[in-house]
């Protein structure tokens, strides 16, 4: 793969999933680099495709791809939590087709070393998906108490060693700030027992998923935006989220499961029933298939699920 080039996870089965129709509107909330909608958009002919990204480098790369395709699009910088109020000012409420979220940071993202997502170049502590925002890594790395630290790294990260890390920035920290990505992996590396850095894995792997999370404010902004989206869905409109790790999968699921099941009450005697309004497509989260595992690592945590409006 070439160096910053970033592979769609789960593309055959985004696009079978969303049902693509000629004349349809679709939505790509996390548009990136443009690798599931310049597919969305070439199937397309008198429908519209809209696309999303805090990322301002995102919504120029993804605007040269898709202009080579069409002139069938439209997109915006914004986080896609602003999406419905400003798609729905626009008379798109209930329009869409199929609404795709891609939760995954971009591979550019990662590759580019000022960005300081990734553990494994260093750079310096920053993690904002939208450069507007004000609170980066290095923020929270530095100014957090130590019980905050804990609290995101065990609620974000899962991190086992939350306590023993935390204590160790706040004592590197005393000395000096703690600016880079790998000082910080320095401190992790540092925080865990010896038995624990031969396993399999980054050490730093569950910490900064925590910082990103933290900094982007992703699971907060993940939950209200669910709850919006759905109302941009058109009759039998499809939404497709694709997650990459347990804690959004679990908001996904439980979403989806809230809005597919119908409900009972007995209220003197019979059960009173509540329609549900969409219906689950994926029973089961959708998964990569061995032949996208062997050349996109970054698709072993994927799991897409689809729910439709009836």
């Amino acid at each position: 793969m070439i160096m910053g080039e970033h592979i769609p996870v789960l593309l055959n089965e985004v696009i079978d999933g969303l049902n693509i129709k000629p004349n349809g509107h679709y939505l790509d909330l996390t548009i990136g680099r443009a690798g599931h909608s310049s597919v969305i958009l070439s199937r397309i002919d008198q429908g519209w495709l809209y696309g999303f990204d805090q990322d301002e480098t995102a919504i120029k790369e993804s605007g040269e791809r898709l202009k080579k395709i069409s002139s069938h699009y439209k997109l915006y910088h914004q986080n896609f939590l602003s999406a419905y109020s400003t798609l729905s000012s626009e008379g798109m409420e209930g329009k869409f087709d199929g609404i795709l979220m891609d939760l995954g940071v971009s591979s550019p993202q990662f590759d580019d070393g000022s960005r300081g997502f990734s553990y494994r170049v260093d750079a310096n502590l920053d993690m904002r998906m939208d450069q507007r925002r004000e609170l980066t890594a290095r923020d929270v790395v530095n100014t957090y108490s130590e019980k905050d630290l804990i609290r995101i790294f065990q609620e974000y990260g899962e991190e086992r060693f939350a306590h023993s890390i935390s204590r160790n920035i706040i004592k590197a920290r005393d000395i000096s700030p703690i600016e880079t990505t790998f000082q910080l992996v320095e401190i992790i590396k540092n925080s865990k027992p010896a038995k624990e850095l031969k396993k399999a894995g980054h050490p730093a792997k569950q910490v900064f998923q925590a910082l990103r999370i933290e900094v982007n404010d992703e699971l907060n902004i993940l939950r209200n935006t669910l709850v919006d989206v759905t109302k941009l869905l058109a009759p039998h409109g499809r939404l497709a989220v694709i997650t990459f790790h347990s804690l959004e999968d679990r908001i996904v699921k439980q979403f989806f499961k809230s809005l597919t099941t119908v409900e009972g009450d007995r209220i003197d005697g019979p059960s009173i029933r509540k329609e549900v309004d969409f219906i689950q497509i994926t029973n089961k989260p959708i998964v990569a298939k061995e032949e996208e595992l062997e050349i996109n690592n970054r698709a072993h945590s994927a799991k897409l699920r689809i729910i439709e409006r009836k």
